[in-house]
């Protein structure tokens, strides 16, 4: 009987698995965009099994062993993952939809919103126009890309300069950056491969809540993050190379020998001496430096859990000799659900070396190659340390760049930690609070080592140096929230928030050096020859922020906020500062008389409101002290000390109104969008540093920070896109433009001008002006008119007799007529900030090839060109431009080529001692920033092993269209100062490049 029930139970499994085994099916399909477009790639997975496929490139998929209550789920990154019971479908396509913070949301302060609840101004670059263009930092992408803001790159390594809306502050312009909801002051530990959006909060309706930290606006970044479905893994790489091409046209040998004899200096035999050598020290500064990038991520998630974790290599040799930069980065975000209670975690950690451009004697490398004699040779074995430079009888006191740049090193380390963890508590429906600790945290080591060298009696040292500043510092902020929404009789939409923040930064900086006569193979600090010095600070800040968001039926909006400010950098009288902002927007497409129009979307917007600005050093509302200053007393010198920073108990915040209206609009579903904005902003009570006088105990070089100015901007925004996504070809192209205007309208009593700009030397004088009625530091100079062609000409603007102007020299404008030329003829000669930038992406797709094209441009700033000034001021002996041969030749008081536009050599002082006209030049410019083309492999062979594998090759900077003669008119600031805009003092060039990339999802 037992045998039977055996077999009877072995013949009924059999049975039953047989029946298991029929009912099991293939499934077929296509999977598709919200616009129909093909997804390669997407993953298709068997709810808990490891039955899995990806799509081929036409979005097709197929699927074996399925059973009917299979639960099938599709996901493609940057969409919604969609579930779907088999049942007794054969043939499932799908038709995946953007995640609802992509499509329906924004990035805000402290949260998110509906794009149709937006009442303020915001622009936002999403991962793929990021990833269309290789770059080595973050703030890059938002060049050309969001109008208003400009982006000015630099030297590797290197932060760019950005400004949006213009300039509304004189001291440290940069926006606050957020990287998902930790305050940072750049972008430079981050890879661009991480980031999904950057959103650019431009008024006081999205920056307010941000307080005393979103004077200059803000930057939203929000990085990748793991989503629902099976793991995804990500490989990306480039390589390629950059140049710089462009050359400044100096004289040879052969021409520099018969200018230096014009000029008194016989210098034949002294390059008979090197063997008549013709070097050109542009080339030997510049390189051609390779670039590669290696990008790994794995992201995935469950229904309670998501994770995305990725590390990035990046290395970028310069374009110029000895510079570079080396980035290891990693990052992981997750989050996880329990219950009621979500917690999460956002960490990024960097280690980056750069080796910067170097300078000498307060002069860039590329100052030194365009001064150069160009018969002196690069290298001479018999010279310590191995370099030819100029002696006394050169005349020419420039350095040799290739041994400013190679000789020794210098390195800086960087690490970086920024990172968060929070938890979010759903108490109730609708009601949430949050918790969140934040940290930015820093290390930097700048270390430089010179060994002994001479290479001619103007520049040697007979020992060698070191140097270091170590710098660490962090930022913890605490932010608690409370957040309630609710609707009320379905159409009355509310949202409460509550915040408190606490900010507590702390750093501290060592700055040792010494020297060491006996060798050059040691490269440490030691106590004898040293010298030592250190600085810390702690700044606190605390905020309090309430912000209500209203509206009926998506219809009618209305959004306030407020925020309550105090800030350890004023003293007691003025800490505390108060901020606000009211909105209004009106969704006209809402409307039922709308119903059959054309308007997909049509919001009508408009803010005011204030924020504030404390980005001055710390402790400038006390008094500080210099030392080391020498009194004479009693016949000799006796050590003591001087006023440095004047006590100011009464600074108090700057603060910004800004009133904005806006109308966003689509047509056809949004297959044409667009943007337009009006802003105006008027910045009160200004922070500057005031020079000080002897007379009030200040040894020179102290000062006072003073609120001393008001300055109003204005200006407009446009932004228009395209999409067409239909057929096998498609494209998309959008287009922005924003202008920006400033002027100062008053400064405090007793301050008729203030004056900026660069270490003053001859020539360079600071010319960087603040006055009523005029931009913010406009260029303080002389007008010209012209060379003077005879006496006559002379005597008949200065009367006969003066002896110091004479036939050749430049005819400087006498604006007053008083027949002297001095300060009172100085005028408004150049602004460095443009009318307005503009930027066109275009992006297409033909089957497997996909093309971006990305132009971005500037137009009305002026440059001030040093570097002419060096080339063509001929007020001594230094190698110049080709254009000197063609300078005024005066013979017995008349100039004896009229058509010449430089004056004659070492002429009067006013022809080179102070800024004029001469070197000022039109900065605007047309780039063409990127271009791109890629492949997409496809077919079996492929599809069997990757969800998606591309081909790419990209150029940037490959055409620039501009009147500046000097080597790239995108010209980063000397610092972070806004009075350092515009000047070229041999800044680093940006480079060309060409690319070849791979992306492959696995």
């Amino acid at each position: 009987m037992k045998l039977v029930l055996k077999f009877a139970i072995i013949a009924l499994l059999t049975i039953s698995s047989q029946n298991v085994i029929a009912q099991t099916k293939t499934i077929q399909g296509t999977v598709t965009d919200p616009s129909g477009f093909p997804l390669p790639g997407a993953s298709v997975n068997v709810e808990g099994t490891q039955n899995s496929a990806s799509t081929d490139f036409d979005g097709k998929y197929s699927l074996k062993g399925v059973n009917a209550s299979d639960k099938i789920t599709y996901s493609y990154v940057g969409l919604n993952s969609q579930t779907i019971v088999v049942g007794g479908r054969s043939v499932i396509d799908i038709t995946l939809v953007q995640t609802t913070q992509n499509l329906n949301e924004v990035i805000v302060g402290y949260g998110t919103q509906k794009r149709t609840k937006v009442t303020g101004a915001i622009s936002t670059v999403g991962s793929k126009d990021i990833a269309a263009v290789p770059i080595t930092n973050a703030e890059s992408a938002l060049q050309g890309r969001a109008a208003g803001v400009t982006v000015v790159n630099g030297a590797p390594g290197s932060n760019p300069t950005v400004t949006i809306r213009g300039l509304a502050t004189m001291g440290n312009s940069a926006p606050l950056y957020v990287i998902d909801g930790v305050l940072t002051s750049n972008l430079s530990g981050l890879s661009p491969n991480d980031i999904e959006s950057m959103s650019v909060l431009k008024d006081a309706s999205t920056t307010a809540l941000y307080g005393s930290k979103a004077f200059n606006g803000v930057i939203m970044v929000t990085t990748k993050k793991g989503k629902k479905g099976p793991g995804q893994l990500n490989f990306s790489t480039y390589i390629g190379s950059q140049t710089i091409t462009k050359r400044y046209d100096v004289l040879n040998t052969q021409q520099y020998l018969q200018y230096a004899k014009d000029l008194g200096s016989d210098l034949t035999a002294r390059a008979a001496e090197f063997g008549n050598v013709n070097t050109n020290w542009q080339d030997e500064i510049f390189q051609t430096g390779l670039m590669q990038n290696y990008n790994l991520s794995f992201s995935n998630g469950t229904e309670t859990s998501t994770g995305r974790y990725s590390a990035e290599y990046l290395k970028q040799e310069g374009a110029v000799i000895n510079t570079g930069f080396e980035r290891y980065s990693f990052r992981a975000n997750n989050t996880q659900d329990i219950g009621r209670l979500r917690v999460g975690s956002n960490v990024g950690i960097s280690f980056s070396t750069i080796n910067p451009e170097r300078n000498s004697g307060g002069r860039t490398l590329l100052e030194h190659a365009i001064k150069m004699a160009p018969y002196l040779p690069v290298y001479n074995g018999t010279n310590l340390g191995g370099y030819q430079g100029p002696s006394a009888i050169d005349g020419n006191d420039a350095e040799n760049p290739v041994r400013v740049a190679n000789l020794g090193y210098q390195k800086i380390n960087n690490l970086s930690i920024i990172g968060n963890i929070y938890a979010e508590l759903d108490i109730f429906k609708g009601l949430k609070f949050r918790s969140q600790v934040s940290l930015d945290y820093y290390t930097g080591k700048d270390h430089t080592f010179i060994p002994s060298y001479s290479d001619g009696s103007y520049h040697k040292q007979a020992f060698s140096t070191t140097n270091e500043t170590n710098t660490q510092g962090q930022t913890i902020v605490f932010d608690n929230s409370l957040t309630y929404k609710t609707t009320i009789a379905a159409k009355h939409n509310i949202e409460v928030l509550g915040v408190i923040t606490k900010i507590d930064g702390k750093s501290q900086n060592l700055i040792a050096g010494s020297r060491y006569n006996i060798s050059d193979e040691i490269d440490q600090l030691r106590y004898n020859e040293g010298n030592l010095s250190s600085a810390n600070y702690v700044e606190k800040n605390i905020g309090y922020i309430a912000r209500i968001n209203y509206d009926y039926d998506d219809k009618y909006i209305l959004a306030v906020s407020g925020r309550r400010d105090a800030s350890s950098r004023f003293g007691a009288n003025n800490r505390w500062g108060n901020f606000y902002s009211i909105a209004a927007g009106w969704n006209i497409a809402k409307e039922g008389f709308m119903a059959n129009s054309v308007f997909s979307t049509l919001k009508l917007r408009a803010s005011t409101g204030t924020t504030g600005n404390d980005r001055i050093d710390n402790y400038q509302y006390s008094a500080t002290l210099l030392a080391d200053y020498n009194y004479p007393i009693g016949g000799g010198n006796a050590p003591g000390v001087s006023l440095g920073v004047a006590s100011n108990p009464d600074l108090k915040w700057e603060s910004k109104n800004d009133r904005n209206i806006g109308l966003d609009f689509g047509l056809f579903e949004d297959k044409f969008t667009g943007s337009l904005e009006y802003f105006n902003s008027k910045s009160s009570d200004i922070l500057f540093a005031v020079p000080l006088s002897a007379s009030v105990g200040s040894a020179g070089g102290g000062t006072q920070i003073q609120n001393i100015a008001d300055v109003k901007v204005s200006g407009y925004e446009i932004t228009l896109g395209y999409n067409d996504r239909k057929g096998d070809f498609t494209w998309s192209a959008t287009a922005n433009l924003g202008t920006s205007k400033n002027e100062v309208t008053s400064l405090a009593p007793g301050v008729t001008s203030v004056l900026g700009g660069p270490t003053a030397r001859a020539g360079l004088e600071n010319f960087s002006r603040l006055e009523v009625g005029q931009p913010l530091f406009y260029f303080y100079g002389y007008q010209t008119n012209g060379i003077y062609q005879n006496q006559a000409e002379v005597d008949a603007v200065f009367g006969p007799g003066q002896t110091i102007i004479k036939p050749g020299d430049i005819r400087i404008i006498d604006r007053d007529g008083n027949k002297i030329i001095n300060s009172s003829d100085k005028t408004n000669i150049g602004n460095p900030y443009p009318d307005f930038t503009y930027g066109l992406n275009i992006t297409a797709a033909y089957k497997k090839f996909d093309f971006n094209c990305f132009i971005t441009g500037v137009q009305g700033n002026d440059i001030y060109n040093a570097n002419t000034f060096d080339l063509k001021g001929m007020n001594r002996l230094f190698n110049a431009s080709t254009e000197v041969l063609d300078r005024a030749v005066v013979v017995n008081g008349v100039v004896t080529n009229p058509s010449a536009t430089l004056p004659r050599a070492q002429g009067a002082d006013i022809n080179w001692s102070s800024a004029n006209q001469r070197y000022i030049e039109d900065g605007s410019y047309t780039r063409l920033k990127n271009i791109t083309l890629g492949y997409t492999l496809s077919g079996e062979t492929f599809d069997s092993h990757f969800s998606n594998i591309r081909f790419y090759i990209s150029g940037q900077n490959l055409i620039t269209i501009t009147k500046y003669s000097g080597l790239d008119p995108e010209i980063a600031r000397a610092d972070t100062n806004a009075n350092s805009a515009g000047i070229d003092l041999g800044r680093y060039p940006q480079p060309k490049s060409v690319i070849f990339g791979l992306d492959v999802k696995f």
